[in-house]
């Protein structure tokens, strides 16, 4: 039992050591483990019955499975991920009277996983968990914009956009980088705007996105201005507390 755990661990640690490479052949995997096909195939089996590992249909290549997303939302509960940026979250919607969301990547989607309502009747509501492709909204193209450029390229490759499309994408990506916020109006829903900043923790990696999201009747050329720094206040005030965690 301990050895089979061992050599799962050893095949989990491979799928995951090389961030260029999301995929691997049976090959590749048996000449890094020297362990044989058919004990592969076993481990590789019972690791997918468990949504460890993925098997891509199309070309029979191996990669980490969802399940490791799961383990890993439950684990930022754990290490108050949440917890630290909520304070923070409450402050700017109480500054501001505008719903405050916060996001994270997962695959070539954003998720929110936490938000603050705003206090006014009129204001942008989204549900907790809600998928939203990465290339549509503020705090998502935040977050695209921060990634490698493998890692944007390979989300892009996923996404159903024309040429045109994600050459327009890759331009605002690098305005994004340098402003170090982005704005999006009527990308998601009509008459609506948000402003977003990224969130970072160690070696400056982007974990996430904090949000202003505004009806469009209250986003105006005077307000934004006021918007931008403060929602960029409020994610270097989050990123500092992160890295104290």
């Amino acid at each position: 039992m301990v050895q089979s755990i061992d050599r799962a661990m050893l095949i989990i640690d491979i799928l995951n050591s090389d961030e260029s490479k999301s995929n691997w052949q049976i090959t590749e995997l048996a000449e890094k483990t020297s362990l044989s096909l058919g004990t592969l195939h076993r481990l590789l089996n019972a690791l997918i019955q468990h949504g460890l590992v993925v098997q891509i249909p199309e070309t029979k290549h191996y990669k980490l499975g969802y399940k490791w997303m799961e383990l890993g939302l439950r684990q930022l509960d754990k290490m108050d991920f949440r917890l630290v940026a909520r304070p923070v979250m409450e402050r700017l919607a109480h500054l501001l009277e505008e719903s405050i969301y916060l996001n994270i990547e997962s695959g070539i989607d954003g998720i929110v996983i936490d938000k603050i309502d705003s206090p006014l009747k009129i204001r942008i509501a989204e549900n907790l968990g809600i998928r939203i492709p990465l290339h549509i909204g503020a705090p998502n193209k935040t977050i695209l914009a921060y990634m490698k450029e493998y890692e944007i390229q390979h989300v892009l490759d996923q996404l159903n956009l024309s040429p045109d499309s994600i050459s327009i994408l890759k331009q605002q990506l690098v305005e994004i980088r340098q402003n170090g916020y982005a704005i999006s109006q009527s990308e998601k829903t009509e008459d609506t705007a948000a402003i977003a900043a990224p969130i970072t923790g160690y070696h400056n990696k982007v974990l996430a996105a904090i949000s202003v999201n505004v009806p469009g009747f209250r986003f105006t050329q005077e307000r934004v201005p006021f918007l931008i720094e403060e929602v960029m206040k409020a994610a270097e005030e989050i990123s500092k507390k992160i890295g104290k965690i």
